[in-house]
């Protein structure tokens, strides 16, 4: 009999199951408690409820829980976690740790929709959308790990991971819903950030629903032909399209989004295009994040020099830009932004 995952129903449904079932109210309590705020991995785990109805919650569910497949610590503290699916797929999460806070950067789709040329991931294809219980469980996952591993709290979490999360919408935002809900991780919406290569009709969707997260979208040059060379989905969301979803997002939500800027050896880090990005900022209320781009195999782009993302920087803030510039972690570990693609690990069966 093919069991469906009890972590796809919704509390009511929970609790309709237990009262046709003839049992206490309160059970429908204790069962949802155990799925999501203590994320246990079998119904033998839920120790305060009856061996009989653990029994006849086997028999009607299952749960399909992820498990750690691999773990590499870098140098920096940063950890990459290989993480199994209950299909025996492989993603990846990342946990980048500081003094005092940790941030977990997620997964969304098993390998990648898109083929952004800087990317290792977009070098896979994309097999299946992640479900929202199994972002979820990422997260808890590195959440975990932060406390074990460095008696830290998780403070903020990053849709940063492997796929295009817009191109995962429902389960996207299911799984934010779960994770900032109190019977989910209860953490803030303005602590996490989903990132985008720029989908502008999903962005306007994500307004319209008055998210109250972050977003970030992965810019990377403001000129049109230069970012088709780098993201083919420029093609089809052409700059001016972004200005206008952008300006709407902020519009509704009153986030101002973050523009991601991988710098890219006389490709993208000329003063040329660091005038065409700030003539897109001057179009829409936003901050600059420039990152180290991190070499991975197979690619012609090499990482700017110091002296030409120093160049990049002074005349960005010449031009009143709010700009900060996001070094790489992990990289000894191919953890760094766009080095994920299951390297150390047997993708997939």
């Amino acid at each position: 009999m093919n069991k469906s995952d009890i972590r796809h129903l919704n509390f009511e449904q929970i609790q309709d199951w237990v009262l046709d079932n003839q049992l206490s109210k309160y059970r429908a309590q204790q069962i949802y408690d155990w799925l999501w705020i203590k994320n246990i991995a079998s119904f033998e785990e839920m120790t305060d409820i009856p061996k009989a109805l653990r029994e006849k919650l086997s028999e009607n569910f299952e749960i399909k829980q992820i498990v750690s497949h691999h773990i590499q610590v870098s140098k920096d503290r940063t950890i990459k976690c290989a993480i199994r699916l209950f299909d025996k797929n492989i993603v990846e999460s990342v946990l980048i740790p500081t003094q005092t806070r940790s941030t977990a950067c997620v997964s969304s789709q098993v390998g990648c929709s898109l083929d952004c040329k800087f990317c290792a991931t977009a070098q896979l294809k994309r097999k299946r959308n992640l479900d929202y219980q199994e972002i979820y469980q990422q997260v808890y996952f590195i959440k975990k790990l932060a406390y074990e591993k460095y008696h830290l709290p998780l403070t903020n979490i990053v849709y940063m991971g492997m796929g295009e999360p817009l191109l995962n919408y429902t389960n996207v935002m299911k799984s934010i819903e779960m994770i900032t809900s109190p019977k989910g991780m209860g953490i803030s919406p303005q602590r996490i950030t989903v990132s985008t290569s720029g989908i502008a009709k999903m962005i306007v969707k994500m307004a319209d629903q008055y998210v109250k997260f972050n977003l970030a979208l992965s810019l990377h040059s403001a000129i049109e032909e230069k970012r088709k060379q780098i993201m083919s989905i420029s093609e089809s969301n052409h700059i001016d399209m972004l200005v206008n979803a952008l300006n709407y997002f902020y519009e509704k939500t009153g986030n101002r989004p973050t523009l991601e800027y991988v710098m890219l050896y006389e490709l993208n880090d000329r003063i040329e295009d660091a005038n065409a990005l700030i003539n897109f900022c001057r179009k829409v209320k936003s901050k600059v994040n420039l990152i180290e781009y991190n070499p991975i195999d197979h690619v012609p782009f090499k990482k700017t020099t110091k002296e030409r993302l120093n160049h990049f920087v002074q005349h960005l803030e010449k031009n009143k830009m709010i700009v900060t510039v996001r070094r790489s972690r992990g990289e000894d570990i191919d953890a760094a932004c766009g080095q994920l693609a299951n390297k150390n690990v047997l993708f997939s069966v």
